[in-house]
This record gives structure tokens, C-alpha cells and sequence, in this order.
């Protein structure tokens, strides 16, 4: 199997090393790397580096380095095939078959033929204006030969043509020829895929410079190369910048200086239906795999980019991977257009101005909506703002940002999209969000953004805003508060139960679920200890039931607790995941010795009955906590609905009653007192070994509850 070198790239930059690595050894930040014991040999010293700009690690101690799929090769013993779809599934970043495209096209050689004269349709957008001569040097051009077409025809224009006409129909076609006919009843019509015209009474166009070198007598059989038809297309952009005052002076009328049209590269796709056909006769494959060219419905081609002024778009390593183009009047639809996918370019892996920061060793990252605000934040001396393409920042992306630093702030406009934007971002981020990692909200006062704030007010007052951001938990409280009534208490219940939704997809293990789910209750009115008032219901309810009854008539409350089984929550939170066996133990225990204990290995028939139950309706369920429980009931053998039915409508009135929101302190109590029932049964068991474990299993259990009772006392303590 082949993969594209630039597959291969990709996989690397985008794969998280620090999470990958950090499986086997503990690393810590050392200034902007990570720092651990080296996992290949034996080392007391840390002497093993991972640097998450570049993401690659070495070892100065035994002089093992490498990248990702090095690592998952050498260490977790992958193939490299398996090594790159592991890191596949990681990303999301597709490995694309054999019979795929590559970066490399068939470059062709333009047939030359005479012109066809048209005679001279009268639109309101036709032209006398003569062209001017623009000087594009891309070839090193020491001859000026202007080629222009009708339909791939060329005509070839004499040293003096800068003083020659043209047709413009003969140049563009008919208006037939193209999705779009310039009627202003057609104006809805626009799409992204559909070429527009300029409202202008008169055009003027360029005649462009080809190097006899890349003449249609001089074409290249060999291959061209998507990355070197980027570079050359970047470059002619960046070319009609210089030589069309209009386009620039939309970038210098919002505070633009030269040094930033040169570091971004920014530039202009001039007026023309076929410009970049004009100019790179002999790529028109090329351009088509990029998306640049298009096909009319008619089966002329056209450009994608016309009159727009154009944000070259980069990739981890600094090549140009696509293009971004902004209209110049606002009241064209869309405002923005960016090239489409291509095999080079794929969206939901690039964030616009990551190659730009890092080049600036940026330790603090702010997302942003805008081309402009990443621009404006650069030139202002904020480097670290990014910006995804036109879609939702997604997982790995989010991940990606809070390896190179723990904090990451999301800048969106004020608006009522800006802050849908914002809110699925959060979802985004959840699952990625350990205990380490924060995650902050900045909205600018007076609707400003990014661009217009630091304009407006300067850098420092930016750096400002930035280190104010709002924390996570007070953005979910005001988000969500403006879209419940919390003067009543059914406005209360719905807003804790998105809470409890959005803590759901936390990581495993992640104490800031409970906290948030804590703080937001207290935030609602609610008593500091929801554990003991429902234990206190409990208890009050019915004193005689088992330990297994009570948490089965808690599911039924809270079914969505088993959307995460807490008995896998248990165990990565106490460490019991990572024990540690002697080497005589490990040599005679069984390879599935250290999983986690399964719902089936307590033994208890009911309890097994209700869990099972409640995971195979939990998509079902309906909202309502009564609703919800009467479904599950529905579908519980004979038996277990039997003994849980008298039960559950006292409990439900009595939780209800104590205004009891959330069982979560309590579920987890539960499920710990019965895994220490079982282990002690276990610890008995004849076979030396598996006795041994479970008592070393059961010692880390009790450690872990010991240490969560005293950060409880010791939160209450301080409320």
C-alpha cells in the first residue's frame, strides 16, 4: 500500500504525541516542551523530550527520537500500516486508497488554434476599456507573450500589445455559457459553485506574461505537483494585489501594512471568468483537483475566485494549501468563499494563522472567527489567534491546542451565531477537557471583535480582555440562564439537566464534573450536599433496603448516570487501571486479570437486570425523570419490576419533595460500597494470585475513597 508522503505529514502534525506518549510515561511541561522518564530504557533522571510545536520526542540518554508513527511503530510494536490507521482514527485525517490521487497531475499541452470572432454582444457589463498589462513574473520572464483564450483558443500578441482590443465576448464567451446570465432575477440563483458579474458599467482586464519556457511550444511532459501549483498560484495572486489599487486598498483601510500582506501572503484573484486557465494553461488538471476551476452546468469551465481578495491558506509546514476570498462589496453573497477540498486540502484539519503563530513560538492560543481577526491580532503582537475553515473547530483540533497550552480561550462575536458558535464549540471541547485543561468564553463589550477591539483600543487592551476571559463553568451558568426561566422551578430542573447532559461527555475519571455540577446547583438555590439529602430520602423512605436497591431505584431517577458506567469511572479514578504487579504475579495472572469488574461479576441478579435494561433504552428514554422510569420499568423482567415498582413512586415524591436535582455523589457512593463488598468476598479466594490482586486492587480502592472524603470536608469547609 502507497501513501502520499503529504498523507503521511499530516498524520504527524495533527496526531496528539503528548497523549500518545504520555500513555507509557509521565511527562510534565518544561518551559514549551514536555519532559518525562524515557519509556524505551531504564532512566531515574528524566532525560526524554517531547517538543508538541513540532511533535517529535527524543531521548538525550539513549538517543531514541522520532515522530508519531515512530513511536507507535518502536514502542507499541505497530506495523507501520497499523501505525498509520491507528493515528487515522485519531485525527480523522482519511488514508486515502491506491487508486486515490495523489498530489501529482498531468500537466497538458494547450492546442493552439485560431481565434474565433464573435461579433460583439452588447451587455450591460460589455467593455471598451483597454486591458493593461500587468508583469507577472513567475518563470523569471525575459519575453512578454500574452495569451489569450475562447475556449482554450490562443492568440498570440505581438512585443507592443499593450495598446491592443479585445472582444470581451470573444474573450469570456457568451453569457449563455455560464450558471449565471446577470439578470438581477437570476441574482438568488448565486451559489458558491456559480460564477458571478461584476455590476460595474466597465471592466478592465489584464493581459498576463507567459515565459517562452512554458509556452505551448515548450510544455513539460512531466507530472506537475499540486504543493508547486499552490506556490505559483499564491505567487500571482499575490502579484495582482500590487497592480490593482481598488483590491488593496481594502486591506490598507483596515490598518494593513506591507510587512503583513508579505507574511500572510495575501493577494487578489482579478475580474475574468478564466484567469487562472490564462496563466497556467497546461495545469487545468491541476486546477480542477484543487477546485478552483469549475464546470458550468453548461460544460464551460470557470473560476472560482473572481474579484475577491484572497487569504492564502497554510498547512503545519508552511505550504499553501488552498485559498480563501472575500468579496469587496458587501452585499455580495457569499462574503466568503474558500477553495474546496482537494487532495492537499482538507478543511476540518486546518486552523487559518497555526503556521503563522507557531513561526512566532506562541504559548497561548485564542480561536476567532475571521480571516481579519487572525490578521489584525498578528500584526497588533498577539500571536497564538487561529481560526478554522468555515466549518466548527473540531476534537483534535481543540486537543491539538490544549497540549501546547492547558488554557485555551474562544473569542466569538456577541451575536446570536456567535454564540451558537461558541456553545457547539464547548460541546466539542468536553470530551477532551481533563482536569488539567480550561477552557474560557471572551465576548468584547459593544460588539466588537477581534479586528475592530484592537483597532479600536489597542494591544494591551486586548492582552486584557483575553486574561479576563470568562472560565467555563460561569459561561454554561450565563448561556444557559438567559434561556430558562429560573424564577420557577421547572425552568431550574431543565437547566441542571443540560448541566448534568454536559458533564456527561467529560473525560473519564474528570473530578470537574461533579465540581461544575455542584457549583451550578448552588448557583440555583440549592443545599451544598445533594449526596446527603438523598441519602437522607432514602434512609427516610424505606431503612431496611439493600445497598443494590437503593442505587436501583437511583438509576431509575437518574438513568443517564450509565451513559459512562461508574464502575469503569470508579476504577480509572482510583488508578486501579494502572496497577502495578510485582513481576512473579504478572508472570502467572491471567491477561485479563486487570480489567474492570462488569455489572454480571456482582452477582446480583436485579441490579444486572435494571443496568442492562436502562443501557439498551437510554437513547430512547423521554425527558421526564417519571416518564423515563416507567419506560425502563416497562422493559425489566417480571421479577425486578415487581420488587421496583412499589418502590418507586415514594421515592420519586420524596425526591421531588427535597427539590433533589442530581444523584451523582450518591450513585458513586453506592457502586464503591458494593465493589468493597465484593473484593472482600474475593480476597478469600483460594488462588493465591488472583487473591493478591484484588487485595492490592481493593487497597487502591480505599485510598481513593479516603482521599475523596477529604477534599469533600474540605470543600465544604471553605463554602
Amino acid at each position: 500500500m502507497s501513501i502520499p508522503n503529504h498523507i503521511l505529514e499530516q498524520l504527524n502534525s495533527q496526531a496528539d504525541l503528548i497523549s500518545i506518549i504520555g500513555r507509557h510515561t509521565t511527562l510534565k511541561r518544561a518551559g514549551n516542551e514536555y519532559k518525562g522518564c524515557c519509556p524505551f530504557h531504564g532512566e531515574k533522571s528524566p532525560s526524554f523530550y517531547v517538543n508538541p510545536q513540532k511533535n517529535i520526542y527524543h531521548c538525550f540518554g539513549c538517543s531514541v527520537g522520532g515522530n508519531a508513527i515512530s513511536f507507535l511503530r518502536d514502542y507499541e510494536s505497530l506495523t507501520f500500516i497499523e501505525a498509520v490507521n491507528e493515528l487515522s482514527k485519531q485525527t480523522g485525517i482519511e488514508v486515502p486508497k491506491d487508486e486515490e490521487k495523489n498530489v501529482s497531475y498531468q500537466r497538458t499541452k494547450p492546442q493552439r488554434t485560431k481565434p474565433s470572432h464573435k461579433p460583439v454582444q452588447q451587455t450591460p457589463f460589455a467593455s471598451s476599456t483597454k486591458p493593461s498589462t500587468a508583469s507577472f513574473d513567475r518563470h523569471s520572464l525575459t519575453d512578454i507573450a500574452p495569451v489569450l483564450s475562447d475556449s482554450y483558443n490562443y492568440q498570440h500578441v505581438s512585443d507592443d500589445a499593450s495598446m491592443a482590443h479585445y472582444d470581451e465576448a470573444s474573450y469570456y464567451g457568451s453569457l449563455a455559457d455560464y450558471p449565471y446570465d446577470g439578470s438581477d432575477d437570476n441574482r438568488s440563483k448565486y451559489t458558491e459553485d456559480s460564477p458571478t458579474w461584476s455590476t460595474d458599467d466597465s471592466v478592465s482586464f489584464d493581459t498576463l506574461e507567459f515565459n517562452p519556457a512554458t509556452s505551448n511550444d515548450n510544455i513539460n511532459d512531466q507530472d506537475g505537483n499540486l504543493y508547486e501549483l499552490l506556490a505559483q498560484i499564491q505567487q500571482f495572486y499575490q502579484h495582482n494585489l500590487t497592480t490593482h489599487p481598488h483590491a488593496k486598498h481594502y486591506f490598507t483601510a483596515r490598518g494593513m501594512t506591507e510587512e503583513t500582506f508579505e507574511t500572510f501572503g495575501l493577494g487578489y484573484a482579478p475580474f475574468g471568468w478564466q484567469h487562472l486557465e490564462h496563466e497556467f494553461p497546461q495545469d487545468i488538471e491541476g486546477l480542477k483537483a484543487l477546485g478552483l476551476v469549475r464546470q458550468s452546468e453548461s460544460g464551460r469551465d470557470y473560476d472560482l475566485l473572481r474579484d475577491r481578495v484572497i487569504f492564502p491558506i497554510r498547512d503545519n509546514q508552511g505550504r499553501t494549501i488552498g485559498f480563501g476570498g472575500r468579496a469587496l462589496d458587501d452585499e455580495v453573497k457569499p462574503k466568503y468563499i474558500n477553495s474546496s477540498d482537494s487532495p492537499v486540502f482538507h478543511k476540518q484539519h486546518v486552523l487559518y494563522g497555526y503556521y503563522e503563530s507557531r513561526q512566532q513560538r506562541a504559548d497561548k492560543w485564542l480561536v476567532v472567527e475571521g480571516y481579519m481577526d487572525v490578521i489584525a491580532l498578528y500584526q497588533a503582537g498577539i500571536y497564538g489567534a487561529v481560526a478554522s475553515m468555515g466549518t466548527a473547530i473540531n476534537e483534535s483540533q481543540i486537543s491539538r491546542l490544549l497540549t501546547l497550552n492547558p488554557t485555551l480561550t474562544l473569542s466569538f462575536d456577541g451575536d446570536s451565531a456567535g454564540q451558537k458558535a461558541a456553545w457547539r464549540t464547548l460541546e466539542v471541547a468536553l470530551p477532551v477537557l481533563a482536569d488539567d485543561k480550561e477552557l474560557r468564553f471572551l465576548t468584547l463589550p459593544n460588539n466588537h471583535d477581534p479586528d475592530t477591539f484592537v483597532k479600536a483600543h489597542g494591544a494591551e487592551a486586548m492582552r486584557e480582555q483575553i486574561v479576563h476571559a470568562m472560565p467555563l463553568s460561569q459561561y454554561i451558568f450565563a448561556y444557559l440562564s438567559e434561556r430558562y426561566d429560573l424564577s420557577l422551578a421547572e425552568g431550574k430542573a431543565k437547566l441542571m439537566s443540560q448541566v448534568r447532559t454536559l458533564t456527561a461527555s467529560l473525560p473519564k475519571g474528570s473530578s470537574f464534573r461533579y465540581l461544575l455540577n455542584n457549583d451550578i446547583y448552588q448557583k440555583l438555590g440549592g443545599k451544598r450536599n445533594q449526596s446527603k439529602d438523598a441519602r437522607d430520602v432514602l434512609l427516610d423512605f424505606d431503612g431496611e433496603m439493600t445497598t443494590s436497591q437503593q442505587l436501583q431505584l437511583c438509576f431509575l431517577f437518574q438513568p443517564r448516570a450509565l451513559s459512562e458506567d461508574p464502575i469503569e469511572s470508579i476504577w480509572q479514578q482510583a488508578g486501579i487501571h494502572g496497577l502495578q504487579l510485582p513481576a512473579h504475579i504478572k508472570q502467572k495472572a491471567s491477561i485479563d486479570i486487570l480489567r474492570p469488574l462488569a455489572w454480571e461479576d456482582l452477582q446480583d441478579d436485579a441490579l444486572h437486570d435494571v443496568v442492562s435494561t436502562i443501557k439498551r433504552c437510554l437513547s430512547y428514554l423521554p425527558a421526564d425523570a417519571n416518564a423515563a422510569a416507567h419506560f425502563i420499568l416497562s422493559n425489566l423482567t417480571s421479577l425486578t419490576q415487581d420488587s421496583l415498582s412499589r418502590s418507586w413512586g415514594g421515592f420519586y415524591k420524596a425526591l421531588v419533595a427535597r427539590n433533589v436535582l442530581s444523584l451523582d455523589g450518591l450513585i458513586e457512593e453506592l457502586v464503591s460500597q458494593l465493589l468493597e463488598r465484593h473484593m472482600k468476598k474475593m480476597i478469600k479466594n483460594p488462588d493465591y494470585v488472583k487473591a493478591t490482586i484484588v487485595k492490592m486492587q481493593s487497597q487502591r480502592l480505599n485510598d481513593w475513597l479516603r482521599t475523596q472524603q477529604a477534599e469533600q470536608s474540605a470543600l465544604m469547609s471553605s463554602t
